[in-house]
């Protein structure tokens, strides 16, 4: 691992030191923009292809406003699924990734992810408890939630108060590896009382954790969407607010505060990002694995350079390309049915992990 963040450190030089900074500008500005244009292409067939065939003609003429009088359920079709379903799968992959590149550079380690913290095993506590202790349904005198949206509240209030418990363990523990520790130590016991009320749980219970657990794009509707893209905008903004803090942590703590950067303001702000990120793409499409994980290796990969200001855009898009990508094979059944989202990202996330371990080996 040692040699792997000198590798890192060493791509990391100033903007234009010993002028290789010129060409990795233009590296950058070349591999973000093929990264814009395969986001776009992507973005544009998850319109085009799905598992009900209808005309490209047609998908255009109701994408143009023209509609369509002879078949209405396709107006539908494209605009309350494929759509929001694009969308969602644009900013979860977005999220997941930023998030991935946040905690290995603050954490230092090429391994981290959104899930290592726990966020999303509160998340997903959160969810279990509404549908396996709840009934899938609240009542509180004549207010009642139930439905999509208590699950939706459920995730976020349980990634939120995971995300709680870190940000105050930041404060009490000041070395990034015992903080990590106990991330994973918060995942492992909310994991654990998931366990205990599946087994305690109906069948039918059972069953609905886990069609949640493979996690899935097209269960955000047109009229939830906005409060996806809110959520999920703010983290990427604030994410762009840390990126020189986190350059200057990759060369040290103490280089870090040399600069004047406050590492403990910086890491609860990192953590507070980290947590709403993972959190919303969680609440609204279920445990995504691997996208974290494996796409900022991708990105550094691509770049070849770790310096942020080229890195984190690359990260974004390249996360957004891979959900899309994911979104569209999911799909390929057609009409007999559309493969989970989880059954599609470890194959192309855990040979990316195989030969981030393989390269710290050497």
């Amino acid at each position: 691992m040692k040699n792997y963040i000198n590798q890192l450190r060493k791509n990391m030089l100033p903007p234009f030191e010993e002028g290789l900074g010129w060409v990795r500008l233009g590296r950058g500005l070349g591999v973000g923009s093929c990264l814009a244009l395969l986001t776009l292409i992507l973005f544009v067939a998850s319109l085009y292809s799905g598992s009900v065939s209808i005309p490209l003609s047609a998908i255009t003429d109701i994408l143009m406003g023209r509609g369509s009088a002879d078949h209405p359920s396709w107006q539908y079709i494209i605009i309350e699924n494929r759509l929001p379903q694009a969308v969602t799968a644009l900013l979860s992959g977005a999220s997941l990734a930023v998030s991935g590149l946040l905690l290995q550079t603050a954490f230092r380690n090429p391994l981290a992810g959104p899930s290592v913290l726990g966020i999303d095993s509160g998340a997903h506590l959160g969810v279990a408890l509404v549908i396996l202790v709840a009934g899938g349904s609240l009542s509180k005198g004549s207010l009642t939630l139930g439905g999509f949206a208590l699950v939706i509240a459920a995730a976020l209030v349980g990634a939120l108060c995971v995300m709680a418990i870190l940000l105050m363990l930041s404060r009490l523990l000041q070395n990034n590896v015992m903080l990590l520790i106990a991330g994973m130590m918060v995942g492992y016991i909310a994991s654990s009382m998931i366990s205990l009320l599946n087994f305690k749980a109906t069948a039918e219970g059972v069953h609905a954790m886990t069609l949640w657990g493979m996690g899935s794009f097209s269960s955000v509707s047109l009229d939830r969407l906005p409060y996806m893209v809110g959520i999920c905008v703010l983290g990427l903004v604030l994410s762009v607010l840390l990126i020189k803090p986190l350059n200057a942590l990759l060369l040290g703590d103490n280089y870090a505060r040399n600069l004047g950067i406050s590492i403990t303001r910086t890491r609860t702000l990192l953590l507070f990002t980290t947590g709403l990120l993972t959190a919303a793409s969680t609440a609204f499409c279920g445990p995504i694995a691997f996208i974290g994980l494996a796409v900022p290796h991708i990105a550094r990969l691509f770049l070849g350079s770790a310096n942020h200001r080229t890195l984190l855009p690359a990260t974004l898009l390249t996360g957004s390309s891979l959900a899309l990508a994911c979104n569209l094979i999911s799909t390929l059944p057609g009409e007999q049915g559309v493969i989970p989202i989880n059954v599609i990202t470890p194959i192309i996330g855990a040979p990316v992990v195989l030969w981030v371990i393989l390269r710290l080996e050497k």
